[in-house]
């Protein structure tokens, strides 16, 4: 039998956020917590780990909505490179991933060079390691 190791907030990486990403993101996780409970709850505790600061003060290399993210998962050793949207844009064929997808809210507030164990859409723990971060255009 497997065990599913549990990852502690404090074995995290920081992850940074603009202000009002952050107050779109609450409310959005607030939106939908009676249709999709898990989903919510992962996000809003990303949200609540998050060192918030405005737009001006984010550090270079951090994963924000509509920034395009390269990054490797461990599991498919493949590299996969996508935007990072809202879910009304989301279109997975044209790389374009939703917020509220599993491995959506694991990149946001991420950094060039960190990683972190996520889970997947099948509860399966992934390592996923941020190779780049082109800001959002605009």
């Amino acid at each position: 039998m497997e065990s599913t190791k549990v990852v502690r907030d404090e074995q995290r990486p920081a992850i940074h956020l603009v202000d009002s990403e952050c107050d779109a993101l609450y409310a959005l996780a607030l939106a939908i917590q009676s249709k999709r409970p898990e989903r919510a709850e992962m996000l809003l505790a990303e949200l609540d780990r998050a060192e918030v600061v405005p737009a001006g003060k984010l550090p270079k290399g951090v994963v924000t909505m509509n920034s395009h993210v390269e990054f490797f998962d461990e599991a498919t050793a493949k590299p996969r490179t996508v935007q990072l949207v809202y879910p009304q844009h989301a279109d997975i064929d044209a790389g374009r991933l939703s917020i509220l997808s599993p491995v959506g809210i694991g990149l946001i507030g991420m950094s060039e060079g960190s990683a972190i164990l996520w889970p997947d859409r099948d509860g399966h723990q992934r390592l996923l390691r941020i190779v780049s971060v082109k800001a959002a255009e605009g």
